[in-house]
């Protein structure tokens, strides 16, 4: 099965979900930086980051939310979908080395505009919510 299978708008129903999971280890946020141009201290020097609130570095709050991303493209297959809308709300810090699970599940669908609202979350790996959030997603055919 392809990680982006072939999927009709009108296959979706509420309760549809994808998940991709990412260890966010030193290279991934070394290249989160440089492709951003966030360089702050908080994520790439340890000495520094241990004088912060945090203790030692924390991810990306955006490299986090991009997990985000490719559950939606998992989730919505092919043809794809463009997103028109995301919140997110960042519950706790991501520290460096911190295994991410990403989860977009359908919870409507707009039939007449061809839109999916889905609900969009973030767990590190002892499970606790970092990130919340919603995405409107316009499906193509």
């Amino acid at each position: 099965m392809s990680e982006y299978p072939l999927k009709a708008f009108e296959a979706f129903q509420v309760g549809d979900n994808a998940e991709v999971t990412r260890t966010l280890d030193e290279a991934a946020v070394a290249a989160f930086a440089e492709v951003s141009g966030d360089r702050h201290p908080a994520h790439l020097d340890a000495a520094y980051a241990a004088t912060t609130r945090y203790g030692r570095p924390v991810a990306h709050g955006m490299l986090t939310a991009s997990l985000i991303s490719a559950a939606l493209a998992r989730l919505l297959g092919r043809p794809g979908a463009i997103s028109v809308e995301q919140t997110l709300r960042f519950l706790r810090p991501v520290h460096v080395g911190d295994t991410i699970t990403a989860r977009a599940e359908v919870i409507a669908v707009g039939v007449a505009q061809r839109r999916l609202r889905c609900r969009t979350t973030c767990r590190n790996q002892r499970g606790e919510l970092v990130i919340s959030g919603e995405a409107i997603e316009q499906k193509d055919e």
